[in-house]
C-alpha cells in the first residue's frame, strides 16, 4: 500500500508563493498518475493539478500559469508549486496517487493552505 506524507502547507499573504511537497512510500510514477486536489470548506473536493507516468500535466483553469507540479524521481517526491496566491485558493491540499490502469487511489493526509487578502 502506497503511503503519502503531505509537507509545506501555511498563511501566506495574497499574492504569496507557497510549496507543497508529497513524499511517496516506493517508487510510484511509472505507474501512477500523480496530482494535488483542494477542499475548500462546504465545497467538493477538487482536482489541481496532476502528472501522468508520461509527464502530461493537467491543471484547473483557476490555477494555470500560477501553479506548477513537478516531481523527483529519485527521492519519490512531488510538488505543487503555487506562486501569485488568492483567497480563493484557501483549502486543504490533498496530494493523490491513482494507478494509471487499475484506478486504485491514496490520499495524503491533507495540509492547510491559507491566503491573507
Amino acid at each position: 500500500q502506497v503511503q503519502l506524507v503531505e509537507s509545506g502547507g501555511g498563511l501566506v499573504q495574497s499574492g504569496g508563493s507557497l510549496r507543497l511537497s508529497c513524499a511517496a512510500s516506493e517508487s510510484i510514477f511509472a505507474l501512477y498518475t500523480t496530482g494535488w486536489y483542494r477542499q475548500a470548506p462546504g465545497k467538493q473536493r477538487e482536482l489541481v493539478a496532476s502528472i501522468t507516468p508520461g509527464g502530461s500535466t493537467n491543471y484547473a483553469d483557476s490555477v494555470k500559469g500560477r501553479f506548477t507540479i513537478s516531481r523527483d524521481n529519485a527521492k519519490n517526491t512531488f510538488d505543487l508549486q503555487m506562486n501569485s496566491l488568492k483567497p480563493e485558493d484557501a483549502a486543504v491540499y490533498f496530494c493523490n496517487a491513482r494507478h494509471f490502469f487499475l484506478g486504485v487511489d491514496y490520499w495524503g493526509q491533507g495540509t492547510q493552505v491559507a491566503v491573507s487578502s
